[in-house]
């Protein structure tokens, strides 16, 4: 007899769903079952111990074990939820008793390996361990205690990451963190059984390995098995404050835990984002500065050639005083402001306001200058804005990567972390540099160009697309203007020439074109590689040409992406602070613009362009600039040519110099003011993906210092303008209504992700740019010819190698910030790098003084032979002051956008004897 089957067919007719403890539960496509649970039930309702926000799913602890059946089959099979995936129909329980006892069996054999001293642990209250022992039903542990690994050393080596091995658990998830998230594969695992053990690089120390110190691993450990000595994860200091981190231009958001006014730790939010709970070493560890005993704490006036303290109301007074009488007697245009792309958009935007509303030129500038103005004006040229056109997330979507004059894993590390993960992968990789940087070392095809030759090796690429037939026509012809003439310059250069001057082989540029032109989508990125050059806005629009001619523009995995130095740098150009420029990029040479300023900050503001940083110091050693007001630069350390810089400042009747440590350029100052550091003060940042992010006070300002908007709005209103009293979110108020791409954005609408510009009225924002139609209505093609530097045409028969600059992961620029940290313990001085060739031939070994002379000056650093650089370049990092390696720099400097080549110096180099430092 025939039996009919009485279970009812809960799936047939309806979405895709399974049975989830009895309730039926939609499922979605590729979720896994412990995915599924989660997103239906939270995130505790599965205990887990090798599972970790950001890592691939791992399946070794088996405590996330479920019962899963199928409707009218036999048994029930036990699956690790974390990575068997959800079907339609599946019956899933997650508590039945088997699956109870398999857990708590599981725990109690974790522990009978593990020290329970909870209660003198850092992570006590706080440890996963600890809670999913809880969560399973752990009163007793059942088995006899065996051979405990207390034996294994702790390693207290480095400055930041401890370990205590004897409490790991062995779920891999350090491992995993180093690997999936920062790429550095220094953890691993050695020994079978109860002898495995997590080790470092070849079982060394954590200084001894190849340790980056970004903390993942720290952040990922459920136990206290890997910390840092900030215990981290410690309950100490409930108070969490969300910020967004004070060095590169990616923004990391941080989460600072603060007890009795003092920061205690940093950990990265698993939900930003930008950075998706990893950040690098400077963001998490070295936050010690900011009660450093150097701060500047207090205002200064020199008095007799001394700089003495005095009150606010003293030095506010002061300052308004000189500057009319400089006003009155020279003139407004004998007035200069520089700001700063460390200081939020309000400040910039009121220090921009200051010099033109108040003063009344457009003698503004900021330190952008000195490293992506060519990025702003190249790519308004060519679309129409000078921002970023897609996001990092689009990531995920490319095919292909394109890195030009950029070392990202240093200089921009959680970005340059996804960078390497995708070449790590064998994806299509482009790097042109011309040091082997640690990406170009993955990469698919690296060009190692001399440095000063960007603009030729890429019009050779536009050159192998165009001869290929890869240039996408439709593109072309629907979005662009100018193409026929850009077509036919191309074709016309003479690739023999380029490759010579480039000392980059034909056939390997013509490979690297041909993999970015058929990679599409494919993402460009660049650095200061790109724009400290002689053509660097030129370079600038032969990225956004290949751009273009490919069609990789308005699409996910494409675009043009600026990697921005500084954290605001973005930011600090948005809010005008150039001097052909107001806020917004409006262009002050138009009368409508200047009109609706006028309106709009309610006096009369100056037409015409005025005076950029290189003009500035020539208009001073001139006697036309009297006096200078400078926020947050230190541009006697960082400008080239420092004997000339020395010079324009000691030249000015009034330098203010407003920081939060003294600097090299505070010793020429006539009055020095104390500003507050990034977790001192509330604003915004906007950062390289045009991402405008809430910056949050976490403790207040040391001494007697004050946000730099503070300090703007008192001196506005010292000398007559009615600037209300600095607050960020009504101070946003205020920009939106002046700069169009700001027009919705708000303060309290921010949140914690912030919002990418444009924003609309209505709080929409804007992930990718020019996707029907460019800013600027068709995208421009311009062709630029290879011209070469004149630091190479009047220098290099007396002084034939070129030095070039870079930057390393642990220092920021001048170091102002992380040589007070521990930082300075893991990389104490600045190297250069020199190929064994060079080094064999001038008797230099690894160590040695170099003395490196140029028509400016010589200075001496002890050497790093590598073939990382090729015979002929030498390259040398800036971030300690008493190197000062812009004695030897130049002022030639783009010739449109006047930013500095620090990228290529014509020296000679000797064998040196003691380190020093000399003037020519």
């Amino acid at each position: 007899m025939k039996t009919e089957n009485t279970t009812p067919d809960l799936f047939s007719t309806q979405s895709p769903a399974a049975m989830l403890n009895g309730v039926r539960r939609e499922m979605m496509p590729g979720e896994t079952i412990l995915q599924f649970v989660r997103r239906h039930q939270g995130r505790t309702s599965i205990p887990t111990l090798c599972d970790a926000p950001g890592l691939e799913a791992f399946g070794s602890c088996r405590v996330c074990s479920v019962d899963v059946s199928r409707p009218g089959a036999a048994g029930k099979r036990t699956v690790a939820s974390c990575h068997t995936p959800v079907e339609d129909g599946m019956i899933i329980e997650t508590e039945s008793d088997a699956v109870q006892r398999l857990r708590k069996n599981i725990v109690e054999l974790v522990l009978t390996d593990h020290p329970l001293d909870c209660l003198t642990c850092e992570v006590n209250g706080n440890c996963e361990l600890q809670d999913v022992a809880a969560r399973v039903g752990i009163r007793e542990v059942r088995y006899p205690t065996g051979k405990n690994h207390l034996d294994r050393p702790k390693d207290l080596s480095h400055p930041y990451m401890t370990s205590d091995l004897s409490k790991c658990i062995m779920c891999y998830r350090c491992v995993r963190a180093c690997d999936e998230v920062q790429g550095q594969l220094v953890l691993s695992v050695m020994g079978r059984g109860f002898d495995s053990k997590i080790i470092k690089g070849m079982d060394q120390t954590f200084m001894e390995s190849d340790c980056v110190s970004c903390g993942a691993c720290a952040q990922a450990c459920p136990t206290s098995a890997i910390s840092d000595v900030f215990q981290s994860k410690s309950l100490v200091g409930q108070e969490k404050v969300r910020t967004v981190c004070t060095y590169c231009g990616v923004g990391c958001n941080l989460e600072v835990s603060v007890k009795a006014g003092k920061v205690l730790s940093i950990q990265a939010p698993y939900d930003a984002e930008v950075n998706q709970g990893h950040t690098c070493l400077k963001g998490r560890y070295a936050f010690r500065f900011v009660d450093h005993p150097d701060r500047l704490k207090f205002p200064m006036i020199r008095k007799n050639g001394t700089l003495e303290q005095v009150g606010w109301g003293e030095a506010i007074a002061y300052i308004a005083e000189r500057l009319r009488g400089i006003r009155e007697e020279w003139g407004p245009d004998a007035i200069a402001g520089v700001s700063s792309a460390r200081c939020t958009n309000e400040e910039n935007y009121l220090m921009q306001k200051f010099i033109r509303a108040v003063i009344g030129t457009n003698n503004i500038d900021g330190c952008a200058r000195v490293c992506h103005s060519p990025t702003a004006i190249g790519m308004q040229r060519a679309f129409g804005t000078g921002a970023a056109t897609n996001s990092i997330a689009d990531l995920k979507y490319t095919n292909g990567i394109l890195v030009v004059g950029a070392n990202p894993t240093e200089g921009h590390p959680v970005t340059g972390a996804k960078l390497k993960q995708h070449a790590m992968k064998g994806k299509t990789t482009i790097v042109i540099d011309p040091r082997k940087t640690e990406l170009a070392k993955y990469a698919t095809h690296h060009l190692q160009l001399r440095p000063g030759t960007n603009v030729a090796v890429l019009n050779m690429m536009l050159y192998y697309i165009l001869s290929e037939g890869l240039e996408d026509r439709q593109f072309i012809e629907g979005r662009t203007e100018g193409y026929e003439d850009f077509r036919n310059n191309v074709l016309s250069l003479d690739i023999g020439s380029l490759e010579k001057v480039s000392g980059v082989p034909r056939e390997q540029v013509k490979a690297a074109a041909i993999a970015y032109a058929t990679a599409r989508p494919a993402m460009a990125f660049h650095g200061l590689g790109v724009t400290e050059h002689y053509q660097g806005t030129y370079a600038v629009i032969c990225i956004a040409d290949l751009a273009m001619i490919t069609g990789n523009i308005g699409k996910r995995g494409s675009g043009v992406n600026p990697l921005r130095g500084q954290n605001n740098v973005q930011g600090m150009a948005d809010m005008g602070v150039q001097p052909y420029q107001g806020a917004g990029y409006l262009d002050i040479s138009q009368p409508d613009v200047i009109e609706r300023f006028s309106q709009f900050y309610g006096v009369q503001v100056p037409s015409g362009t005025g005076m950029k940083i290189p003009e500035m110091y020539d208009a001073a050693l001139a006697g036309k600039l009297k006096a200078m007001w400078v926020m947050g630069d230190d541009m006697a350390q960082s400008d080239p040519n420092t004997n000339k810089v020395v010079r324009a400042l000691e030249s000015l009747d009034l330098l203010i110099v407003q920081d939060i440590f003294p600097s090299k350029t505070s010793e020429y100052a006539h009055v020095v003011l104390p500003g507050a550091s990034f977790m001192e003060k509330n604003g915004t940042f906007t950062n390289g993906e045009r991402r405008v992010q809430r910056v949050n006070r976490v403790i207040a300002p040391v001494g007697e210092a004050k946000a730099d908007g503070d300090i703007m709005v008192e001196i506005m209103n010292a000398m007559g303008y009615p600037q209300p009293a600095y607050d960020p979110k009504s101070l946003l108020g205020e920009i939106s209504g002046i700069v169009p791409f700001f027009a919705g954005v708000r303060w309290d609408e921010l949140g914690v992700q912030g919002k990418q510009w444009p924003v609309q009225t209505d709080g929409r924002d804007t992930k990718m740019l020019h996707v029907d139609e460019f800013k600027r209505g068709k995208g421009k093609f311009e062709f630029r010819e290879y011209v070469e530097t004149p630091e190479v045409l009047e220098n290099a028969a007396d002084f034939p190698m070129i030095l070039t600059t870079n930057r390393i992961l642990e220092h920021y620029n001048a170091g102002t910030m992380t040589r007070r940290t521990g930082n300075a313990r893991i990389v104490g001085e600045d190297l250069v790098l020199i190929h064994p060739k060079d080094a064999a031939s001038h008797g230099i070994q690894n160590g040695d003084p170099v003395e490196i002379e140029s028509p400016r000056g010589k200075i001496t650093v002890s050497a790093l032979v590598t073939e990382d650089v090729k015979p002929g370049v030498i390259s040398t990092s800036f971030h300690f002051p008493e190197l000062f390696v812009n004695l030897v720099t130049s002022d030639i400097s783009d010739s449109i956008a006047k930013c500095p080549e620090y990228k290529v110096v014509c020296v000679r180099i000797r064998k040196g004897e003691l380190a020093s430092l000399t003037a020519v």
